[in-house]
């Protein structure tokens, strides 16, 4: 069966772009969201090389609902590549670390001005795909709810900024994918998270795609889930299976499998299959 080609860039995103590229300028870090469950495929290209030389403080976000030993893993890459990393988990955020690194990463700048009798306020920019979390984050570091959170891609769709101390502004951004999604991997994996709209994807050929994952990866907790006696079915027959597992069977005894298709979706999204990474360090580089 052919896999439905995912391509997903609203015009909204193409202004939020022009918008960001306008407004760095002003900033002083740049503070990169992207999902603990795909640390590889939830970093937007097309935003790093905007960000250029800028002060760069990467969040791993969404960490309590991915594999322990990989956020570790993970952690340990991104710092060896030279990048301030902090793992950060959506519901439970470890404020005082972030504002530490956020300190760390602009003690130049700040001493600069001290040394012109001057108290600067350091401006940062919260950029990332959508849906990995930065409104929450920024809520949690102001700590009082200011801006829109939602579980679907587009809620934030200008930029604020944002007072977090006296001397510290950050810029929320619109979430931000890039016009080509080339990689059909990485655009159906952000899709398994919901960066990609629901609406615009053929939902049955991406939860098998989700499933095929979860049977190489995460094979004990997706049998344990859907009450399943084997991991051998494939494609349609697949959710069938998990329609007889959990018992979604419409009249006449046929397959609900819209209602199959939209609960694993919802319930891989929330962790409750289990605590699952789908990349490894290594799956960003090209294999010889």
């Amino acid at each position: 069966m052919e896999t439905q080609r995912i391509n997903w860039y609203p015009g909204h995103m193409a202004r939020a772009r022009r918008l960001i590229s306008e407004q760095l300028k002003k900033i002083d870090l740049v503070i990169e969201i992207c999902d603990a469950r795909l640390p590889f495929s939830s970093r937007n290209p097309d935003l790093i090389r905007l960000a250029g030389n800028k002060k760069h403080l990467l969040l791993v976000n969404k960490s309590d609902l991915a594999d322990e030993k990989m956020n570790r893993i993970w952690l340990r890459f991104f710092r060896n590549s030279g990048i301030e990393t902090i793992l950060s988990d959506g519901t439970k955020l470890n404020s005082k670390e972030i504002l530490y690194a956020i300190d760390k990463l602009t003690e130049d700048l700040r001493e600069k001005a001290t040394q012109k009798g001057i108290r600067r306020t350091i401006r940062a920019m919260v950029v990332g795909v959508p849906n990995v979390g930065k409104s929450t984050v920024i809520n949690h570091l102001k700590g009082n709810k200011i801006t829109l959170t939602g579980d679907r891609p587009g809620v934030t769709r200008s930029n604020q900024m944002i007072r977090i101390t006296p001397y510290l502004e950050l810029m929320d951004t619109p979430g931000l994918l890039w016009p080509r999604l080339d990689d059909q991997t990485a655009a159906r994996r952000l899709c398994y998270i919901g960066t990609v709209s629901d609406e615009v994807v053929d939902l049955p050929d991406l939860t098998i795609s989700l499933l095929e994952e979860l049977k190489e990866k995460s094979p004990d907790q997706l049998r344990e889930r859907y009450h399943l006696n084997s991991l051998k079915p494939e494609g349609a027959e697949l959710l069938e299976a998990i329609c007889r597992g959990r018992g979604w069977l419409l009249k006449g005894n046929e397959y609900d499998y819209d209602r199959c298709c939209r609960v694993v979706l919802d319930e891989f999204r929330a962790g409750k299959i289990g605590r699952i990474t789908l990349e490894e360090p290594m799956d960003s580089f090209p294999k010889e």
